[in-house]
């Protein structure tokens, strides 16, 4: 095979920079309008039916909300502008949001909207890198598959660090490439990379430095210059992503921790813990001290709490629908490209493209199919711009080599390959769109057999069989992705596509995971039911085997209230251990470790009734239901323990002081039996495996020492009224 050095231009080095709005002047007259036409498809297409996934996270709106009303939340990304605790993430990902809130008002659109932009840069950018030296066709097929991806659609809806996380990686891959190009100037490039490692650590810690390994190895290998130059350029770097991110590090760390928030994730205090323990290795092995369930191993080849490890983890039925579609078809021209590109020069631009591309795929794949610690399916949006390179690049490569039968071979199978894999992935879900599998599966066959002869036939008819192969192959996760933009998320793990197509699944409301009856949308309103996706719990059975009849209904044998069957929401079958046993909520009142709670009018008007007189209108277990409670009244809540009421903050003693010194209105248990719910176990109502002396003392304390009064199905405790 010839190199790609002579199959595909290289980047004109005449000194004049591509524009994206402005393009280059030996661009086709199509290229410019195809890009904006991408764009604006994307943004419409992110921006469709937005609202409906109102506070989307409330765990993150909270904290935006926070950084709407206090700078000094806005640093530290507190929970409430009061600052009692910190989410268990740095800021930088709540930072674009708070200031849309700051400028626009609290609502879901202010809230989603930064995030739906991100997603229109990253396609952007990712074009950017990918038709600088594959060709303008090869971006846009990047761009497309991107968008359409699933579960791209729905992070770039959405309110975690994720999409912060997938635009600041791409934007990092580009700069790492800019420097493979030549050798001047590649310092500065090297220094952007950097900063964007940098300021990705800000958004979710050290899964930013999971491609830093091959990115630094292809350019100390692949880079024009001398070897010391190319090792004093990376430590430039390195030096940028240090101070990128280490500033931010370095004054949470010297600040007195007695006027800064409580550091949430961790046991100590400290954001170094919280970064190298629970955020960190705990995610690796398993042993995530303040998890849901207190750590303890997890994966292995029987599975674990948060489902089976392995090498099929990214194609399993939890995972596959949300990123897996072009998958296949990614490794395989991974492999194709490295082959055309064998024989060319070791700063061959191309090649060494596919060997970042391909290294950064690698490198998170290996880590998601095998870590033991919390995964949820919506991390694999990390995944979606290698992958969408990946199959841009490789399409662009063997198109232009397809009058040799390898080239041609490679490409039909790529095609058959995906075509099948769709044809799998569409058979779990059966009721669902059941023509469009066996369509795709028949345009792939047909359009793999017609790539056979692609070079040996008019270009015209070529061109159209591989638009039918392109077609068949994102057809699934089209569908998928409409489905997805069609329907409300809610809650702490969200999954994209139709019910029964991930782990999640379609509540009472159109949404995702518990997002029937525990969340708040904007306006304070309760949702409507309290169902898990089908109505389903995780492996089976809540510990004690029910939930209580209330206003949610009931579960016994591992059904949820108005639900039916067996579900997955924890996997491998365990709920974690410190969950309520017994006694809770379902439609009303109080919410769980992973949901909100619905918030009434005479709640909300209860906690707004002399909300200026206290620091904090209210404080509740767990950081969800406190959440809830902000969002409705735009006034700060404690949230006991952080998010899974589990950190040592507030100590006992330094509630009852907040008490003594009326800086805190109600105390809002878990519903009808107290402070942490009759039959509560010895966790009293504690969310997760919980601090020393932490929420189960003080919601004792509380329940001792105050009346409670039922509002709208939650226990209130007025704590300026003793028993």
């Amino acid at each position: 095979m010839t190199t790609l050095s002579t199959a595909v231009p290289a980047a004109p080095r005449d000194g004049r920079p591509a524009r994206l709005w402005r393009g280059r002047a030996e661009d086709a007259p199509w290229v410019r309008p195809a890009l904006l036409g991408l764009l604006v498809a994307t943004g419409l297409l992110y921006l469709w039916n937005l609202s409906a996934s109102g506070y989307a996270n409330s765990f993150y709106s909270a904290a935006v909300q926070a950084g709407g009303e206090s700078w000094k939340a806005f640093f530290f990304g507190s929970l409430d502008a009061a600052n009692a605790i910190t989410v268990d993430k740095p800021p930088a990902a709540l930072w674009p949001m708070a200031l849309s809130v700051r400028l626009f008002g609290l609502g879901s659109w202010q809230i989603l909207v930064p995030e739906v932009l991100m997603g229109v840069g990253t396609v952007a950018v990712l074009y950017a890198a990918v038709r600088r030296r594959f060709g303008a066709g090869a971006g846009l097929i990047a761009g497309a598959v991107l968008a359409l991806t699933p579960v791209a659609a729905l992070m770039f809806r959405f309110n975690n660090p994720d999409a912060l996380l997938a635009l600041l990686m791409t934007v990092a891959v580009y700069c790492a490439l800019r420097a493979l190009e030549r050798e001047r100037g590649a310092a500065k490039w090297l220094m952007w990379a950097g900063v964007a490692f940098g300021l990705a650590f800000l958004a979710k810690t050290l899964q930013a430095f999971l491609i830093l390994p091959p990115l630094a190895l292809v350019y100390l290998v692949c880079a024009p210059g001398g070897f010391g130059r190319r090792l004093g350029r990376l430590a430039l770097g390195g030096l940028a992503m240090l101070v990128s991110a280490g500033w931010w590090v370095a004054l949470v760390e010297l600040w007195p921790a007695s006027s800064r928030p409580y550091v949430g994730g961790s046991q100590n205090n400290s954001f170094l813990e919280l970064t190298f323990g629970y955020n960190g290795l705990g995610r690796i092995n398993g042993d995530e001290t303040g998890s849901v369930g207190g750590g303890g191993p997890g994966g292995g080849a029987g599975g674990g709490r948060w489902g089976e490890t392995g090498i099929v983890r990214m194609f399993n039925d939890s995972v596959g629908g949300q990123i897996s579609w072009l998958l296949p078809a990614a490794l395989i021209l991974l492999v194709a490209g490295l082959v055309v590109t064998w024989r060319a020069p070791r700063t061959d631009t191309a090649r060494s493209a596919f060997l970042v591309w391909g290294g950064a795929l690698l490198m998170t794949l290996a880590v998601f199919s095998f870590m033991a610690g919390i995964f949820h399916e919506y991390y694999t949006v990390a995944l979606a711009p290698y992958v969408a390179a990946l199959v841009g690049m490789g399409a662009a490569v063997l198109w232009e080599e397809r009058t040799r039968w390898l080239a041609s071979a490679a490409l039909a199978v790529a095609v058959a390959v995906t075509a099948w894999w769709a044809w799998t992935l569409l058979g779990r879900t059966p009721d669902w769109l059941p023509w469009l599998r066996w369509t795709v599966l028949a345009a792939g066959a047909v359009a793999a057999l017609g790539l056979l002869f692609a070079g040996r036939v008019d270009r015209r008819l070529g061109l159209a069989v591989a638009g039918l192969g392109l077609a068949a192959g994102l057809a699934g996760p089209f569908a998928y992705t409409l489905e997805t933009v069609n329907a409300g998320h809610q809650g702490s793990i969200v999954t994209a596509g139709p019910a029964g197509g991930a782990m999640g699944g379609r509540g009472p409301g159109g949404g995702r995971l518990f997002e029937g009856g525990g969340m708040t949308p904007p306006g304070g309103q309760g949702g409507q039911g309290g169902q898990m996706p089908g109505g389903q719990m995780p492996g089976g059975q809540m510990p004690g085997g029910q939930m209580p009849a209330g206003q949610g209904g009931q579960m016994q044998g591992g059904q949820m209230p108005g639900g039916q069957g067996q579900g997955r929401g924890f996997p491998g079958g365990t709920p974690p251990q410190g969950m309520t046993r017994g006694e809770g909520r379902g439609g009303g009142g109080m919410g769980g470790l992973l949901n909100g709670a619905s918030v009434g009018t005479e709640a909300k008007a209860a906690l707004l009734a002399d909300a200026d007189a206290y620091t904090w209108v209210a404080a509740t277990v767990g950081a969800q239901n406190a959440a809830s409670y902000q969002l409705a009244t735009e006034k700060p809540v404690m949230a006991i323990g952080g998010f899974n009421g589990s950190d040592p903050s507030p100590t006992l003693d330094a509630f009852k002081r907040y008490v003594a010194e009326g800086k805190i209105h109600y105390f809002i248990g878990s519903g009808e039996g107290g402070a942490g719910g009759e039959g509560a176990g010895e966790d009293g109502g504690r969310m997760g495996g919980g601090g020393p002396g932490g929420d189960s003392e003080i919601s004792t304390w509380v329940s001792e020492t105050f009346e409670k009064v039922t509002v709208d199905g939650a226990t209130f405790y007025d704590l300026t009224e003793k028993k």
